[in-house]
This record gives C-alpha cells, structure tokens and sequence, in this order.
C-alpha cells in the first residue's frame, strides 16, 4: 500500500452528502482523509499535508454535460499534482444518473482522458451501504426490503434522475460510446485484464458481500497500470480497505473514533424528499424538535426570498427557545402539496424543475449562512445530497475531516475555515436514504 510518493487517492464526489461518505471508509480505516469543499488552490494545500487520501466535494451529480466539461478537467487536474494512484471519479450507489443530468459516462470519458490506464474499472455495489452488483445489476436497500433499482421505491421516483433500468452496461450505455464490460460473479476469482477489450474499456465490477468487496479491491490495486481512473461509488473505498488488510497492509482493528458529545443548539435543514428523511422528521418532532415548513415558493422567488429568511430565522429563534433541536424542511415526499407547488412554480417561470431545485438549495445555504453566527451553533446537519452541496457551498469552510461517527455513510465533520464563526463547526451531511428514524435525535448527542 505504501507508495514512494504521491497519495494513495484522490476522488471528486459528484455531490456533498457521497463525498463525505467515502471520506468516512478510509477514515475509519486509518488513513489520514481530507475533503476539500472547493478545488484548492496551491495555498490551501499547503496547509493540508500528509494526507492518504485527498478528495474534493462537488455538485456534478445535478450539472449537465456543458458544465462537466468545464469544470471536471480543473478538479482532476488538482488531485493529478498528488500523484494518486487512482483517481476517482465518486458516485452515488444507487448509481443514479441521465445522460443531460449528472452523466457518469460523461465524467468517465474525461477522466481517462487525462488520467490515462489501459481500463476504467467501476465499483457501485456498497453491501455496508445495501447496495449490490450482480451479474452486471443493481440492488439496494429501501422501505424494509431490498430492490433492484429500477423497482425501488425512491430511486425509481427520484425528481431529476429516476433509476429505469438495473442492469449497469445498459444504463451507462447511453451516457457514453466507450467500451462497457463486467466483471460477474462467476468471472471475479480468476479475472484476467487480458480478456478485456481494447480501448480503455469502463468495466463494472460485481461486489456482493466481504469476499467479493475484497476481491474487487485487489483486481483494482495489483492492476499493472501506473494511475487508474475510477468512477465508483464509496464501494471502490471499501474495496481497497478490505484489500490492504487482508494483505495486511492496513490492521484489522482499526482505531476508534469517540462519539460526539451533545450539544446545546443544532439546526437541521432538509431539502430531501425521501420517505426515509419524512421518517426521521416524524421522529424528530416525537422527540421534541421544532419543525419548521419553509415556503419553497418564496424561498426560489426573487422578491420573496429575504423576507422568508427573515420569517424562519425568527422562528428558529423562537424554536431554540423551546427546544435544543430545530429543524427546517421543504417539503417530505414528491407527495407532498409543497413539492407540488414547487413543481408548477417552475412551470410558470418557464425554468427546468432542477433549476427551482437549485434555487432552494442556495437558499438554505444562506440560510445556514446566517444562523451559524447568529445563533453560535457548533453542530449542523443538512439533510439530501444536493441541498447539502449548496449549503456547504455557501459557507467559508475550506475543507472537511471526520471527527466522530454519526449514521453509516454521513459522518460529523469538523469543518476548517478562516473564519472563527465556522472552523471547528460540527457538520453532517446525510444523503435522503441515509440513517435510521432517530437519526436527527442522536445527532443531538
């Protein structure tokens, strides 16, 4: 594991809530990780030395192709100075995509591009996650039960990239023209890159549980080549892991983080429309938070937006009065009345729903932005993956590390900044299927 030089990797996460879930595997691992909120510049690396593992948190997953092509190469870019072994391009596991939306293939065709390596391998299955490959097919976890994804019952309903079809080959198939191939369950133990065609092939790798992840990982870290390109989900961080320890690279037992202690004030906001965030909601409110329902149409409205700041930030106010926990939402499920208000808002500005999407999750990044300070809160949390890329976005945090365990897949990072109001900050960004129904109550600590 250990190299000359260079860093062991370094990924860009196409959103927030990803990035700071494969920060968690190799911090929990050992191994020094780093999440930069930006792509740093040369005087802010400098103060980040000796890391393992670099990453940059990013909002790739909700831009278009246009976007990618202008911004990927500068992030890349930033993490080749490193020298990582692989770089990564980092998914959501549920792999969920579009060719106009987030393009996976898209990030694939300029990653190897720059990066190089005879193939692009790609691990989405995370089983620490509930998430599966097999034979080329993507299962998950959701409702007390597991799905393939085209039949689950939030990812085939996500608002901008619904899941339609399982099988990965054909799902990447339409978001680039470069070779596609899998490495199935049968073929996993005798894998031969010789067998695998010319052209820097993507090639999906099935991972269904420990032996497979371990696998996965050592035909990803033993493959010849100099530097890989890698667009995986934090499964490729679990894959190496378990590799380095089985070859005893890494020990078993890893150190221990303490948990977090509790806190007096901590604000959530939630721009998810997941049942899983509508359940911890519900038990939020159970367990004495305040709840407070934003007005998405004067939230995304030019005219309207200060005055809805000014109204929750008297309300959350009001609530901290009452409560240590107060949370601030925009709606619960596609099925709520605001989503669908949100929906014919859009309609009527004659804007793409992700756009309004994007508006409201701005504004709860300057939201955010202003109650920190205002009300000196050392712990936050942000509910959804692209509502906790605005957020971060809009407050002066130059990097993230983990700090202590939280809910699988959404640790409580401490946040770094220059400015004293936000450096020591507590922050959790959970994506919408993340955590358990209390997750909000035991955040409190």
């Amino acid at each position: 594991m250990e190299r000359d030089s260079g860093i062991l990797l370094g990924f860009y996460g196409d959103d927030f809530t990803g990035s700071t879930d494969a920060m968690e595997v190799t911090a929990f691992a050992g191994l020094r990780t780093v999440l930069f909120t930006r792509v740093p510049n040369p005087d802010t690396l400098a103060r980040f030395d000796g890391y393992d593992v670099v990453g940059i948190a990013g909002t790739s997953r909700a831009r278009s192709p246009e976007w990618m092509e202008q911004h990927l190469p500068d992030a890349f870019r930033a993490l080749m100075r490193l020298d990582p072994r692989i770089v990564q391009y980092k998914v959501c596991s549920t792999f969920d995509s579009a060719p106009e939306t987030g393009s996976i293939g898209k990030a694939i065709d300029i990653g190897t591009t720059m990066v190089g390596g005879s193939w692009s391998p790609i691990i989405v299955g995370a089983p620490h996650l509930g998430r599966w490959q097999a034979f080329g097919n993507l299962f998950a976890s959701g409702g007390g039960a597991n799905h393939r994804i085209d039949r689950h019952p939030t990812m085939s309903r996500h608002p901008v990239t619904p899941m339609h079809e399982a099988d990965l080959r054909r799902h990447l198939a339409a978001q680039t023209d470069r070779p596609i191939a899998n490495v199935d369950l049968v073929a996993l133990e005798d894998f031969d890159l010789a067998t695998l065609p010319d052209g820097c092939p993507a090639v999906l790798i099935d991972v269904i549980d420990p032996k497979t992840v371990a696998q996965a990982g050592k035909i990803v870290w033993t493959a010849p080549d100099e530097r890989l390109f890698s667009a995986s989900s934090s499964g490729l961080q679990s894959a190496l892991v378990a590799h380095w320890r089985d070859s005893g690279q890494l020990p078993a037992t890893p150190p221990e983080l303490p948990p977090a202690a509790q806190v007096e004030a901590m604000l959530v906001l939630s721009g998810s429309c997941s049942p899983v965030t509508a359940e911890q909601i519900t038990s939020a409110e159970a367990n004495g938070f305040v709840t407070i329902r934003m007005d998405v149409v004067a939230a995304t409205s030019t005219d309207g937006a200060d005055q809805e700041q000014q109204r929750l930030l008297d309300q959350i106010g009001a609530g901290f009065a009452r409560a240590s926990g107060v949370l601030v939402y925009a709606a619960r499920t596609v099925d709520d009345p605001a989503y669908g208000a949100l929906s014919a808002i859009a309609a009527e500005r004659h804007v793409p729903f992700a756009e309004s999407q994007d508006r409201l999750g701005r504004f709860l990044g300057e939201l955010a932005l202003a109650a920190v300070p205002q009300f000196d809160l050392r712990r936050l949390v942000v509910a959804g993956g692209d509502t906790s890329g605005r957020v971060i976005e809009a407050l002066p945090v130059d990097a993230l590390e983990v700090a202590h365990p939280f809910t699988k897949g959404a640790p409580l990072c401490r946040c770094h900044s220059t400015v004293v109001a936000f450096d020591g900050l507590q922050v959790a960004l959970k994506g919408g299927q993340m955590g358990e129904p209390d997750v909000f109550v035991k955040a409190l600590g």
